[in-house]
C-alpha cells in the first residue's frame, strides 16, 4: 500500500521575506532606483517596505515599523555605507523586529543571526570546525563549520547580532576586524576570507544592559548607533499594539475575533502612565515599578486576553480578560511593585469615569 503523504504542517512563525514575499516581490518589480551592490531593493525600495506604502501594481505595503521616517531612513542609509548599524533601545522597542526586516528586504534572508548570551562563543561569530574531520583530514575548508557571520560575508548578505551586549567581551571582540577589514582572517588555513558587496552587520542592545558586558570603544566606532525610542503619542502605541494583536492572534490560529480597542486603549494608557510616572493628562504623579511596560508587555497582554475570550468566553475582550496578564506584567517585584499596583488602582483607576469594571477586575486579581 503506497502510505498517503503528510500534509505540510504550517510554520508558527515565518520568517519575515516568506510572511511578505508577494510585498517584496512588487516592490523589486518596478524599483528603479540605484540599488547599492548586493541589495535585492533600492534604499527608497526598503524604506517603503519598513513604513507601508503602495507598489506600483497596486499592491499595499503594509507598515512593519511605526515611528519616525528620519530615524528609519537613518538606518537604511547607514547599511548602504560600510558601517555596521547598532538599533539601541529599552526592551519592547522592536529592535528585533526592525531588524529581521531590514535583512529580509535588503538580503531577502534574515536568518544569518548570532543570538548574544553569557554563553556564546567566539566560534557562533567566526566559524568552527567538523571534529571527525578535522582529525581525520587535518585543517581545510571542507572541514570548517562557519558561522552566520562568516556565511553572510561570502554571500555578500546581512548578518544579524542580537543582543551584543550580553555576549562575552572576548567574543564581541572577533567583530572589530570583520567589521573594519571586512576580513575574517583564518589562520589555521593561512588565509582569510574578503566579505563581497552586500555583506553588514545590524546589531541590536538593550539599553537596560548597560553595564553587562559594555562594548569596547574601538567596536562601538565600528558602529552606527540609532536609539529606538518607545512612541511618542498613545495612539501611535494604540495602533502598533492593534496592529501586532492581530498578526499574532492569525500565526496561532486564534478564531477571527475584533480585537477590543476600549481594552487596549485602557492596557496602553495603564503601561504608559507608569512607565511615565505620571498620569496623561499630567495632573497626578504615580509610582513606577520595576517593570518595562513597553508596547511588547502591551501586545503579550492583550494577545493573552484574546485567547481567553475567544476560548473561554463570549469571543468580546473585556476587563476580566486582561486583567491577569496586566497585573502579571506590572508586578515583577513582590513587594514594591505590588505596593505600586495597588496605589495606582486606588488613587487613578478607581476615580476614572466609565473604568469601573477595569477597576474590580484589576482589585479581584491583585487581592
Amino acid at each position: 500500500m503506497t502510505p498517503v503523504p503528510a500534509e505540510p504542517k504550517e510554520v508558527l512563525r515565518p520568517h519575515a521575506e516568506q510572511e511578505y514575499q508577494a510585498e517584496l516581490a512588487a516592490l523589486a518589480a518596478a524599483d528603479g532606483r540605484p540599488r547599492p551592490a548586493g541589495w535585492r531593493l533600492s534604499p527608497w525600495a526598503v524604506a517603503t517596505y519598513l513604513l507601508g506604502g503602495t507598489a506600483a501594481d497596486g499592491t499595499q505595503i503594509t507598515p512593519k515599523y511605526i515611528g519616525s521616517r528620519r530615524l528609519v531612513e537613518v538606518a537604511v542609509a547607514t547599511l548602504a555605507t560600510d558601517r555596521a548599524l547598532l538599533l539601541l533601545g529599552v526592551p519592547g522597542t522592536a529592535k528585533t523586529w526592525l531588524s529581521e526586516h531590514l535583512a529580509a528586504a535588503i538580503s531577502g534572508d534574515s536568518t544569518l543571526m548570532v543570538q548574544g548570551t553569557a554563553g556564546t562563543a567566539e566560534e557562533a561569530v567566526r566559524y568552527g570546525w567538523n571534529y571527525a574531520r578535522l582529525i581525520a583530514e587535518g585543517p581545510s575548508r571542507d572541514a570548517m563549520v562557519p558561522g552566520p557571520v562568516m556565511r553572510a560575508m561570502a554571500a555578500g548578505q546581512i548578518a544579524r547580532v542580537e543582543e551584543l551586549t550580553r555576549m562575552p567581551s572576548d567574543v564581541q571582540d572577533a567583530l572589530i576586524t570583520i567589521l573594519s577589514e571586512k576580513t575574517l582572517p583564518i589562520p589555521e588555513l593561512g588565509s582569510e576570507l574578503q566579505a563581497v558587496g552586500g555583506f553588514n552587520v545590524i546589531a541590536t542592545a538593550n539599553d537596560r544592559d548597560r553595564g553587562v558586558n559594555e562594548l569596547s570603544s574601538a567596536l562601538r566606532r565600528r558602529f552606527n548607533t540609532v536609539v529606538l525610542p518607545v512612541p511618542e503619542s498613545a495612539e501611535q502605541e494604540v495602533e502598533i499594539v492593534t496592529r501586532r494583536v492581530a498578526q499574532l492572534g492569525r500565526s496561532i490560529g486564534l478564531p477571527e475575533t475584533p480585537p477590543g480597542a476600549e481594552e487596549i486603549r485602557r492596557v496602553v494608557t495603564v503601561f504608559r502612565e507608569l512607565r511615565q510616572g505620571v498620569t496623561e493628562d499630567g495632573r497626578s504623579k504615580v509610582k513606577s515599578p520595576s517593570a518595562t511596560l513597553s508596547p511588547a508587555e502591551a501586545i503579550s497582554v492583550v494577545t493573552s486576553g484574546l485567547a481567553l475570550a475567544a476560548h473561554f468566553g463570549d469571543g468580546v475582550l473585556r476587563p476580566a480578560d486582561v486583567a491577569g496578564g496586566i497585573t502579571g506584567a506590572v508586578i515583577q517585584d513582590p513587594v514594591s511593585d505590588r505596593v505600586a499596583w495597588q496605589e495606582y488602582l486606588e488613587t487613578v483607576v478607581r476615580d476614572r469615569d466609565d473604568w469601573s469594571d477595569f477597576y474590580r477586575a484589576c482589585r479581584e486579581v491583585a487581592g
